[in-house]
């Protein structure tokens, strides 16, 4: 896997549309607060505003049930015009899955990945070294998400959200199961067996896809785990707090994720196992149920039979 300043290699890759505030008519508008434009444009393909009731009436015509444990991935910007915000998904979210159920949203922190092998944008060789000294210590209650898209941001922020603990590939959990699937994050392997996904997994999860693809479909990563195969290991290191709330260096293995040919799997699995898919519309934008029991599974094999 090559390092990414930008983004993580699961980030949701489409931008967000900014939703602007009201303000009083001889206010300015920030440059850096709304995007105006891209909000006309939302306006524009979309029939009627996006509330919190609209939009969980939608999750439950794609087969999102009250109970369910829920993985999802977003792009905000996919579903139109949404009053308010992202908070208006994460509402109408909670909303139909209840807090019988648990909502579950990677939280990465790409910027805490080895900045030498950053590329989008890279950053001159002789910061390198500065950088990994003086990164402040990952803080699971205050480090934002990076490239996660508004929804995840927004999710992580919520007082009753949990997140875990790993610097780099944090999830965030609401609901029943939050503390659990949260809890025990390992630091190695941050995507494996000891990770959110294993947990969403062993809950007979599913995964939403509001807008994205199969390329940052994070449960693939898992199935790299289990796929029987040579796979390369390389190490990370990234500040966190010890017990006592000092900064340290945490050394931590991982495989070298490689998501280049999710994708091409994610597509595979559609078509061979359609009954494990539901597809739909929120809002403006395509929609996705997956079972992910049955997309790891298949993952796991597809690799052992189509990577080198």
């Amino acid at each position: 896997m090559t390092d990414e300043s930008a983004e993580t290699h699961d980030d949701e890759t489409t931008e967000d549309e900014k939703p602007a505030d009201e303000k009083p008519a001889d206010a300015e508008l920030e440059s850096d607060d709304v995007d105006v434009q891209g909000e006309a444009k939302a306006i524009e393909r979309t029939d009627a505003p996006l509330t919190v009731e609209r939009l969980a009436e939608e999750f439950r015509n794609l087969g999102v049930e009250a109970g369910d444990t829920l993985l999802v991935h977003s792009s905000m910007s996919s579903l139109g015009w949404v009053a308010v915000g992202p908070t208006t998904v994460v509402d109408a979210l909670m909303e139909v899955v209840t807090t019988d159920g648990t909502l579950v949203m990677p939280a990465h922190s790409g910027q805490y990945t080895d900045p030498e092998g950053w590329e989008h944008p890279p950053v001159p060789d002789d910061w390198v070294e500065e950088i990994r000294a003086s990164r402040p210590p990952f803080r699971p209650a205050v480090t934002p998400t990076r490239g996660m898209g508004a929804i995840g941001e927004t999710f992580r922020t919520y007082p009753e959200a949990r997140r875990s603990r790993h610097p780099i590939y944090s999830f965030s959990a609401w609901g029943a199961d939050a503390e659990e699937i949260v809890a025990d994050h390992a630091y190695d392997h941050g995507l494996g067996e000891k990770s959110p996904l294993a947990a969403v997994y062993d809950r007979e999860g599913t995964i939403l896809m509001l807008g994205t693809g199969h390329e940052t479909n994070t449960s693939l990563h898992l199935a790299e785990h289990r796929a029987d195969r040579e796979q390369e290991i390389v190490t990370q290191s990234a500040p966190v707090l010890d017990e006592n709330g000092e900064r340290v260096m945490r050394e931590f293995e991982e495989l070298d994720y490689n998501s280049d040919d999710f994708p091409e799997a994610g597509q595979d699995f559609e078509e061979e196992y359609p009954e494990a898919v539901t597809r739909g519309r929120v809002g403006s934008g395509a929609a996705k149920l997956l079972d992910q029991r049955a997309i790891v599974d298949y993952g796991a094999e597809w690799f052992e039979t189509n990577r080198e």
